[in-house]
């Protein structure tokens, strides 16, 4: 019979073969495992699970569910080939962590953002494209709906402006799809192209279309901590809050109003709702239907609809 730890790995690498990333599951689930040595236990208990989940003892529930969840999914899964193993039920930590409230950003937040992207001051030469690098990163997310990390990993080669396409590339699941660009978009993306080209043209760069100022791949710390400081330049944030909105939210904002325009237009977002799925990028057409429920905007079109429905029976 394996070892658990044996068994940890395959079902991570059977996971991963379906298109799971599993990072912070494969963490979790390799110190469980040494958890379990620890204690000679080579069968997954009830007991022992909870008492690994909950470590350390000074964080959220949230956290500790989430710990749980993993060794639930791996108990699962490991149940098939050792019949001892007990899978830990849901009840045993049954915190539901709550969505994030979203923030949906005006036109005129967006513009503000991105003329404070296009101010910032530069020290020294190698930084001079810092401005125009977060004005088109910042840009092509609020109008794109692509993840932060899908823009990150965005390369030149993912780029054709004569088709006015992006090449998102092994997003999550491992999936990958096109996106579509409006003519205004790949304006600003060709310029910023051309500014990079002149910028890195006699210096080693790398092939990801949004760089450092070292040339490397942007940080996503750095993204969050300009968008920060930029957030509270513009009033989005207020100078010692720790809570605002979100670059996450520009994402949550195009689903929106993408299904606000939808009910102007006399469309049924319901049935248009798969579209936007796939154009997102989401597995399950679930996780776009949450945004059907989260606008004001949004609740008052549906309304309109229904009570134009209600008006036209006879």
């Amino acid at each position: 019979m394996n070892t658990l730890r044996q068994a940890v790995q395959e079902y991570l690498s059977l996971r991963r073969a379906l298109g799971f990333k599993l990072r912070e599951a494969g963490k979790a689930l390799h110190d469980f495992v040494t958890f379990m040595e620890r204690r000679r236990a080579d069968y997954v208990t009830h007991e022992l699970a909870l008492a690994w989940a909950q470590q350390p003892s000074n964080v959220q529930p949230a956290h500790w569910a989430q710990r749980l969840s993993f060794v639930r999914g791996f108990a699962r899964h490991h149940s098939a080939t050792d019949p001892r193993t007990q899978i830990p039920p849901p009840g045993l930590l049954p915190f539901q962590p709550k969505r994030a409230r979203p923030y949906l950003y005006s036109d005129e937040e967006i513009r503000r953002l991105l003329g404070a992207a296009l101010t910032m001051p530069c020290r020294y030469e190698r930084g001079a494209l810092r401005p125009w690098t977060f004005h088109a990163l910042f840009g092509l997310l609020s109008v794109s709906g692509l993840r932060l990390g899908e823009a990150r990993n965005l390369q030149l080669q993912d780029v054709d402006l004569e088709a006015a396409a992006l090449t998102i590339r092994g997003a999550k699941f491992g999936k990958s799809r096109l996106v579509p660009l409006h003519g205004s978009t790949c304006e600003v993306l060709a310029d910023y192209i051309a500014r990079r080209n002149r910028h890195w043209e006699a210096r080693p760069v790398s092939s990801y279309l949004f760089v450092s100022s070292s040339g490397n791949r942007l940080d996503g710390g750095d993204i969050h901590r300009t968008f920060y400081a930029l957030s509270r330049q513009i009033g989005l944030r207020g100078v010692s809050d720790s809570h605002g909105p979100r670059l996450h939210d520009m994402r949550h904002a195009f689903a929106t109003n993408t299904l606000v325009r939808w009910y102007q237009c006399d469309q049924d977002p319901q049935r248009q709702l798969p579209i936007l799925s796939a154009y997102l990028g989401h597995v399950h057409v679930e996780d776009t239907q949450w945004y059907l429920s989260s606008s004001p905007e949004l609740m008052r079109e549906a309304m309109r609809r229904l009570e134009r429905r209600w008006e036209d029976r006879p």
